[in-house]
Order: structure tokens, then C-alpha cells, then sequence
């Protein structure tokens, strides 16, 4: 079995805090993506910097305090890239140090932490992401053939704030104009599912559910009356996903044992 775990931590030393080292003593997963990390690797707690039993692998953004993705795994890599490694050309440098983005090899299978740009309707911070969209898609389709002529498989995980149906968000009709669930958001990754062929794990397993979310804003009782966002998602490759038994939200019990406003998702493979 191959267990792939993605969890945007909203800040990893804030995480700590708040019970992330505990839930990483009893995770059963291989290999853990995070995202929302915040923080250089000198200023993580050793525990958290380099864990026992894990192979530590960090990618912070330039932009101190900001971004910021690492992965654990329990065997150590084989090949390591920050960024999208000169793949998505000129247009993709913008990205290599802004934390956003780092992918590993293990045995079998590369495995990718995403951490795609929230936005904001009309602002400077839409038209980043609309760029991070623009070479990210042309660069999961030759991840996907790379990876095929090597006999590969291949997961992306992370927070890719998009929901992409109404089924992904509780108060999808108030959200419509807002980013997380524009029309041309909602369509490219319509495009990442179609033409690139990759596969929502979870949606894959739970055709029909409303959810599960993975996000619940801190404010209100959003997290009590489950009016979440689902945004984190493991995505894979067809072949990979075919062997997923089992995908799932690892929701906190109450508000207060929330070690961050999102929720790690979690994929087994039967590999």
C-alpha cells in the first residue's frame, strides 16, 4: 500500500502549536505534501524540520512568510525539483522560488506538493494566479508523458483553490463571483481533468457526496455547520487513481482540536 496524505497547515510553526507533531506521530501515511508552510527551514522546530523516520524535503517562497511547500516520505527521494525545473519555460521562472511547487521521485511514482495561489477577484492577486494556471496546466501534461515513458505514475497534491463543482462548496450560489469558484477557474481544471487526464481521487471514490470538505473558514461557525470549501485534493494519474481504495477527509472531532483551518486528505493505493 502507498499512503499519500496532503494538508495545508496555515503556517507550520502556528500548526505546531495547535497539535500538528502529534498528528504526525500517529499518521500512517508514506508520504505527507504540505502546503501554507510560512517559514524558512532554520526557523522550524527540529521535530518538524527534519522528523524522525522522514525524509525532509522543503521548498520555502522568497517572499518571507509567505507560501511555502515541503514534502515528508518514509523512503528517501531519488530526485528532488523545486519549481517547475525549466519545463514550463520562461513564463514558469516566476514560480521556481515563490514556494508554490515541489516535486519529488520515489519508487514508482512521482509525487508533487501544490500550493496554487488563492486570488481575489479583480486584483493583482487573480492575474497571479491566472498566470500560475497558464503554465501549470501545459507542465501537468508533460509531467503526464515523462512520467508514462518512464513507467511512472504520478500525484499532484496539495491546495489547489479551485472547488470545481457546485457539489464542492456548501454556499456555492453566493460564491459565484468570487475566486476559489469563478466560471474560467472552474474550467481549467475541467482541462486538468480532460485533456491533461488526470484524476480527483476523492471525487473518483464519492461521485455523489456533497463534499467532503476540506476547508472551513475561522470565522462564524463554519467548521460546526460543515460549510466548507472542498479545495485539497489529491490528483493522480489513471492508472494510479484505478488502484485507490480509499480517499477521505481527516476532519478534526471539534473546532478545537483543529490544527489548521484545512484538513489533511488522505489517499491509500493499492500499489
Amino acid at each position: 500500500m502507498l499512503t499519500v496524505t496532503s494538508a495545508n497547515v496555515n503556517g507550520l510553526r502556528a500548526a505546531v502549536k495547535k497539535g500538528f507533531v502529534e498528528w504526525l506521530g500517529r499518521t500512517e501515511a508514506d508520504v505527507i505534501c504540505l502546503q501554507e508552510v510560512r517559514a524558512e527551514p532554520g526557523q522550524l522546530p527540529e521535530e518538524v524540520r527534519e522528523p524522525e523516520g522522514w525524509h525532509a524535503v522543503h521548498a520555502p517562497a522568497a517572499a518571507k512568510g509567505r507560501a511555502g511547500v515541503s514534502v515528508y516520505s518514509r523512503r528517501a527521494p531519488e530526485r528532488v525539483q523545486v519549481g517547475f525545473g525549466g519545463f514550463a519555460g520562461p513564463e514558469g521562472e516566476e514560480f521556481d522560488t515563490a514556494g508554490r511547487y515541489l516535486e519529488v521521485d520515489l519508487p514508482g511514482v512521482t509525487v508533487a506538493s501544490l500550493y496554487l495561489p488563492s486570488g481575489e477577484a479583480g486584483t493583482e492577486k487573480q492575474e497571479e494566479k491566472e498566470r500560475f494556471m497558464a503554465v501549470f496546466l501545459p507542465y501537468l501534461k508533460g509531467l503526464a508523458t515523462r512520467a508514462a515513458a518512464e513507467g511512472r505514475e504520478v500525484a499532484v497534491c496539495g491546495d489547489w483553490n479551485i472547488a470545481h463543482r457546485e457539489a464542492d462548496l456548501k454556499n456555492w450560489k453566493a460564491n459565484k463571483k468570487n475566486s476559489g469558484f469563478l466560471p474560467e477557474e472552474r474550467a481549467w481544471l475541467t482541462r486538468v481533468f480532460d485533456e491533461a487526464a488526470y484524476v480527483d481521487v476523492v471525487r473518483a471514490l464519492h461521485p455523489d457526496e456533497e463534499g467532503p470538505y476540506s476547508w472551513w473558514s475561522y470565522r462564524g461557525r463554519a467548521f460546526d455547520n460543515d460549510a466548507g470549501w472542498r479545495i485539497d485534493l489529491v490528483v493522480s494519474s489513471p492508472r494510479l487513481a484505478g488502484r485507490c481504495v480509499k480517499a477521505y477527509v481527516e476532519r478534526a472531532a471539534s473546532h478545537a482540536e483543529r490544527w489548521s483551518d484545512h484538513a489533511p486528505v488522505t489517499a491509500v493505493f493499492d500499489v
